[in-house]
C-alpha cells in the first residue's frame, strides 16, 4: 500500500475514538513526507533536532511539527520558532528552557510531560511525584510561554502484550487521578506502530506511528 493508503487505514481505525494520529517521519526523506502532505496529511513527528529543522526549512509552512525524541536543553532554540507540540518534556529544567526560547520567539509552545512508565533504563521520563511538583500552580505561574496539554509515556521494548498493557494502564490511571485537578491535561500520547491498538484500548488520545505508515526505518550511514 502507498503511504497515504496506510494513513487512511489507520485513520479509519481510529475514527470516532477521539484519537489523533502523528506520522513519525524520522529518517524518512522529504519526498515521502510530501507524498502524505500532498494528499492532505500535515502532522509529522520527528526525533532529531537537526533533521527536524532541515525538513521544516524544506517543506511547506502549514505543517504541524511534533518533537517526540529526547530533547537536550541546548537544542530547544532551534525548534522553538515553529514546533507545535513537544511530547518529551522529562524535566523541569527542560521546561524552563522551552519557556525561555518560546518567549524569545513570542510564542506559547504546547508541551506534554513525559512520565517514566517502562521497566527498563533506556527510557527517560519523570516520576509521578516530579510531574505533580511541576503542575503546582506556584511552579507554573512564571512559565507564561508554555502550555502543558497532557502526558506522554513510552513502554518497555518487549513483545509481551500484558507488560505493555500494564504500563499504558499505569499512565492512564495516573492521568485519571489528576485530570479533575488539572483539566488542561487533555492529551494522553501513548502507542506506536507495534502497540497503538493496545494503547487506544487503554485510553490513548494520540498515537505516534512510523513504520506502519512509511515502512521500516532507514538509518543514515
Amino acid at each position: 500500500m502507498s503511504i497515504i493508503e496506510n494513513i487512511q487505514t489507520i485513520e479509519k481505525q481510529i475514527s470516532n475514538k477521539g484519537v489523533t494520529l502523528v506520522a513519525v517521519s524520522k529518517t524518512k526523506p522529504v519526498a515521502m513526507l510530501m507524498e502524505a502532505y500532498q494528499a492532505g496529511f500535515k502532522r509529522f513527528g520527528e526525533n532529531y533536532v537537526q533533521e527536524l529543522t532541515g525538513k521544516y526549512n524544506e517543506m511547506p509552512k502549514d505543517i504541524e511539527w511534533h518533537f517526540i525524541g529526547h530533547l537536550q536543553s541546548n537544542k530547544v532554540k532551534y525548534i522553538a520558532p515553529f514546533v507545535s507540540l513537544i511530547h518529551s518534556v522529562d524535566s523541569f529544567k527542560l521546561l524552563q528552557e522551552i519557556n525561555k526560547q518560546a518567549a524569545k520567539n513570542n510564542r506559547i509552545i504546547n508541551c506534554l510531560l513525559q512520565i517514566y512508565i517502562a521497566e527498563e533504563d533506556t527510557k527517560s521520563g519523570m516520576t509521578e511525584e516530579e510531574c505533580l511538583q511541576i503542575l503546582n500552580p506556584d511552579t507554573l505561574k512564571n512559565l507564561t510561554h508554555i502550555n502543558i496539554v497532557g502526558l506522554m509515556g513510552m513502554t518497555t521494548l518487549t513483545e509481551d502484550e500484558t507488560q505493555i498493557r500494564k504500563e499504558f494502564r499505569k499512565l492512564k490511571t495516573f492521568h485519571d487521578s489528576i485530570v479533575s485537578t488539572y483539566p488542561f491535561l487533555t492529551t494522553l500520547s501513548m502507542g506506536m506502530s507495534g502497540d497503538y491498538e493496545i494503547a487506544i484500548e487503554e485510553g490513548s488520545t494520540m498515537i505516534r506511528v512510523g513504520s506502519k505508515i512509511f515502512g521500516h526505518r532507514v538509518y543514515p550511514t
